[in-house]
């Protein structure tokens, strides 16, 4: 039908045009503009697809990619089709005459406004509703690939007996597909319903009909599918009820249906789903019928339904029956919600026992061989030693160690040692000068592992270190030293071209290197260089001399953000560690598999879950969550991130998980079979940290398997707060080697501990098996304290430290000047009944940096020590010595014996001097201390100058020992020898 005309006219104003320079220049630079907005974006989606390429993951970029571009399209064009549609129905309907009325005369001139551009009108409208749609539909690209891959859990939910796959794969993706339909029928519905205004078929001031027939049939369909589509949610709400969440007043966070959702909610959805498919028939009659009658009425019926039966029957039956007895209604929920909730977070297998909180045995020399044999003390405590790291083994100032260092386990002669371990990264704040090429090119990488043993310091209170010096040597053996990729690299490197990079220095000056990886992107090509000049928004990348033949760039290095982008359907760890596995340095990453799909499971906040005083201070140790609330969880992969050429591996671990089975269909072969892990890195995997942590939280509550008990919350435990520092935030699991009750033998563990709500009394010790390969590998281990016996948890036993008056005294002596006192990890060790408490006490002060280990807390059935070491205070403890000890090594804390006379003169007089230095430490007496370590030192260099003449009339002067001569390096700072002390002279030693 032709559009009428109308409206008044007039001449037209004749507008000057510009002149055809003008024009030519105007076209000129919105040419080069959109040409330059087309690099731009080139260039973001050409440095994807190389970088993925670089690292073997090119099918991860493709996959991903294909399915937003197929998602955008699909869903793109049947929101556009769907609107195109009615507003090109609703034109064709339009009546061919209205009634001359103001509101027609009004509506006259924007029909003859828009009538020339019509077409281009109801191009652009669509295109911009597809475009908005495409754009969030490709935000679903995991639900859709969960859906299409999805495989069975071979469990089902307790009420409607579907399998668990049905809510964590499909409920997801029918949800979506539910809200693109209601968003599709309401802006139809809008468009029809503007264009039917604009054309007549719709009145609202005019005389006569409000609606003509073909509007009116044309929007009760709109209006009809829009009913039927709220029928479909009212039926899938039935299942969503499955894994809902709600807060409980007897649990807090619940999942899952209750009383009032089985025996209220649900019928009520039921019925909902059928008054709502009858009003949507009564819309589609009105085909026939041409009134409005029937469906308001049936559409009035469906609110008034919603609320009464809906809102307001639940409302009465949670009043009325619920409430006057609760838990004998809830009880049987609370069983699902049990069950479901320890097997989704697997603890279902946690094994619970009592444990009595203290000894009955009188034998005190039996108690002090057990604790030898207990577990393996750490004292090293690898979140306060890092500045002593630093200071001892940095060696350059642009190197640098994390924060936080790592625990783990290496073998020396056999045995198994728990080992504080971290890497010499680079650090760009140290570089000399700070400028593109040093930033860039040449400081591109750190050097070298350090690493200390756990359980011990020297007679400084330094650690011993198994692995020093620079380049790196000990006991880890021969391996690939430089460190491209770690925690601290964050910024991109251009190496293997024509500059040379700066590999470490020693006394004969800088040794360079040139990156002989192939790892990163070539920069050989033109085309690559001007996109990562876009890319990184540094042109000096496309015209610099410093870029040429094998020049590659290197970014995305820490070992997180390599996983992260490689597997995006993974959630990762917050705390990436190193190990030393075939000769190679290796990055560790633990990652997750989640869902929050798991019917009738509590749900989690991730990370509230796995914050701890570490993560309040540091970042980097922050879970890396693609969904924040889960329900479920599973360690079903181990990552690792070669430090020197950055290649990711992805491992197999959970081979039951099918989550895991799902994203291995939807992305094959990028997962690699468990049985292909090498047995030298299967030494160095461990339970992760953020999966025990979240367990834990569970376990606060989900310890009891009763449902009267849970509600009543008698058995509520929490996560004390770490006593050895004021952060007011959680207690960290702490990595130890330890023999649980009933075991013969130790085994690495992690562990916390557990206190009553409100309480800070010990209600619990929890622990779980973290060798992998061990048959008992994640088995979850809880010592139940009795409760009605008190035994002192972490932040009693730090108050009882802090308020005896004899370590007070001590502590205050240890804080004169400018020393600092810092309390490192309070270990809990079962022993015997009762529970082993040991904590290392480090002081930083005067001119030193860094924390040195100086005394040892213990305290074990109310009785404490504060003692310079480990055995004396267990000594003390127990009143009595161990026997399975050996005698110490009398060269670590005496002076030696010489044949020379004069020599060894010197040497008994600080033999003298050590013993009055001794005696005056036991008594407290600092002065006296002071005077003796004075009287030590002035020994020890007449010892060592008297030495040092001997040596020369023996040998001439040609012989002499001249390392005692390296004193330094170039920049100041000391060298240090295996055990972590200077080696410029013995008088270090003053301090033993």
């Amino acid at each position: 039908m032709p559009d009428r005309g109308g409206g008044p006219t007039g001449p037209r104003m004749r507008v000057g045009r510009p002149s055809r320079r003008v024009r030519t220049l105007l076209m000129t630079l919105g040419v080069l503009a959109v040409l330059a907005m087309a690099f731009v974006m080139f260039a973001g989606f050409w440095t994807d697809w190389l970088w993925y390429r670089s690292v073997h993951y090119s099918s991860v970029f493709t996959t991903t990619l294909w399915t937003k571009i197929g998602l955008f399209f699909v869903f793109g064009l049947l929101m556009a089709a769907a609107v195109g549609f009615n507003i090109w129905l609703a034109h064709r309907l339009r009546p061919p005459l209205s009634a001359m009325s103001m509101e027609q005369q009004s509506l006259d001139r924007y029909r003859m406004g828009i009538a020339p551009y019509k077409r281009w009108l109801l191009v652009g409208i669509v295109s911009v509703v597809g475009l908005i749609a495409g754009a969030s539909a490709s935000g679903q690209w995991r639900t859709w690939l969960m859906w299409v891959n999805g495989v069975p859990f071979h469990q089902k939910d307790p009420q409607f007996h579907l399998d668990v796959s049905f809510y964590a794969f499909d409920l997801p993706w029918y949800r979506f597909l539910l809200g693109f339909g209601f968003a599709a029928a309401v802006l139809s519905l809008i468009a029809a319903a503007l264009t039917h205004y604009l054309y007549g078929g719709l009145r609202v001031t005019s005389p006569g009909a409000r609606a003509t027939a073909a509007a009116t049939g044309h929007l009760s369909v709109l209006l009809g599918i829009f009913v039927a589509l709220k029928a479909v949610a009212y039926w899938l709400d039935r299942y969503g009820l499955a894994v809902k969440s709600s807060d409980f007043k007897a649990t807090g966070n619940w999942t899952g249906l209750r009383y009032v959702d089985a025996n209220a909610y649900l019928p009520a959805k039921t019925i909902l789903f059928c008054i709502a498919v009858i009003c949507a028939l009564l819309f589609f009659a009105t085909l026939w019928r041409r009134t409005w009658q029937l469906p308001v009425i049936g559409f009035g019926l469906m609110v008034l339904s919603a609320i009464l039966i809906g809102g307001l029957y639940p409302a009465i039956v949670q009043k009325f029956q619920v409430q006057p007895n609760e838990q004998a209604k809830e009880a049987p929920y609370v069983e699902k919600n049990l069950k479901a909730t320890r097997e989704a977070y697997g603890i279902d297998g946690t094994d619970v026992k009592d444990y009595p909180g203290s000894s009955d045995t009188k034998d005190k020399a039996k108690l002090r061989d057990d604790a030898d044999t207990a577990a393996s003390i750490r004292l090293m405590d690898p979140n306060v030693v890092s500045p002593t790291f630093q200071q001892l083994q940095q060696v350059r100032n642009y190197y640098g160690f994390p924060s936080n260092l790592d625990v783990d386990r290496y073998s020396k002669d056999g045995k198994d040692q728990d080992t504080v371990i971290g890497l010499r990264e680079l650090n760009l704040a140290g570089i000399p000068k700070s400028n593109w090429i040093n930033d860039h090119f040449r400081y591109t990488h750190g050097y070298g592992a350090v690493a200390a043993k756990g359980t011990t310091a020297d007679s400084e209170g330094r650690p011993v270190f198994t692995e020093y010096n620079l380049p790196s040597r000990g006991d880890l053996g021969e391996y690939q030293q430089q460190i491209y990729y770690g925690e601290k690299t964050t910024q991109y490197s251009i190496v293997g071209g024509p500059q040379k990079e700066i590999d470490y220095s020693d006394d004969s000056g800088e040794k360079t290197t040139s990156y002989k990886g192939k790892s990163g992107i070539s920069l050989s090509s033109p085309v690559n260089r001007a996109a990562y000049a876009v890319a990184f928004g540094e042109p000096q990348i496309l015209y610099s001399g410093a870029i040429g033949e094998g020049s590659r760039i290197l970014y995305n290095r820490t070992p997180k953000e390599r996983v992260e982008a490689v597997a995006p359907w993974l959630t990762i760890d917050g705390d990436a560690y190193p190990a030393i596995v075939n000769h190679k340095i290796q990055w560790i990453v633990d990652a997750y598999t989640t869902t929050n799909g798991y019917p009738y499971a509590s749900r989690t906040t991730l990370g509230d879950t796995t914050a701890d005083s570490l993560t309040a201070a540091n970042n980097q140790r922050a879970v890396v969550a693609q969904q924040n609330q889960v329900n479920y969880i599973r360690n079903s992969v181990k990552a690792t991130v070669d430090a020197y050429t950055g290649e990711v591996k992805l491992y197999q671990w959970d081979t039951k998980d099918p989550v895991l089975k799902t994203w291995m269909k939807a992305f094959p072969n990028t997962v690699r079979a468990k049985d292909s892990i090498s047995p030298d890195l299967m030494a160095h995997l461990r339970y992760p940290q953020d999966l025990f942590k979240v367990q834990r939280e569970l376990l606060t509550r989900y310890h009891v398997k009763d449902a009267q008990t849970f509600l009543s919350g008698s058995e509520v435990w929490q996560v004390p707060d770490d006593p050895s520092n004021n952060s007011g935030s959680a207690v960290p699991p702490y990595y130890l080697s330890m023999k649980l009750p009933g075991e013969t033998s130790q085994a690495f563990s992690l562990t916390t501990t557990m206190t009553p709500n409100g309480r800070d009394n010990l209600a619990a010790f929890m622990s779980v098996d973290a060798e992998a390969g061990t048959p008992d590998y994640g088995k979850i281990s809880i010592l139940k304290l009795p409760t009605g016996k008190t035994v002192d948890g972490p932040k009693r036993v730090q108050s009882q430290f802090n308020s005896e008056p004899s370590i007070a005294e001590s502590i205050s002596l240890l804080e004169r000047g400018d020393s600092k006192v810092e309390y490192g990890n309070l270990l809990t060790v079962p022993l015997d009944g009762g529970l082993l408490y040991v904590e290392p006490v480090y002081v930083r002060g005067g001119d030193l940096k860094y924390p040195l280990l100086r005394k040892v807390l213990v305290t074990y059935g109310g009785s404490t020590a504060f003692e310079s070491t480990l055995d004396q205070a267990l000594n003390k403890v127990f009143g009595a010595e161990s026997s399975t000890q050996p005698p110490p090594d009398e060269n670590t804390t005496k002076p030696p014996t010489s044949s020379n006379p004069t020599v060894q003169a010197a040497l008994d007089d600080a033999q003298k001097a050590f013993d009055q230095g001794q005696e005056a430490l036991k008594k407290g007496d600092w002065p006296a201390y002071g005077e003796a370590q004075k009287d030590l030192e002035d020994a020890l260099k007449k010892a060592e100058d008297a030495q040092n003449k001997a040596d020369k009339a023996g040998s001439g002067g040609s012989g002499a020992d001249k390392s005692t001569d390296k004193g330094s390096d170039k920049s100041g700072d000391k060298k240090s020898s295996p055990s972590g002390s200077p080696s410029s002279s013995p008088s270090s030693d003053k301090s033993s």
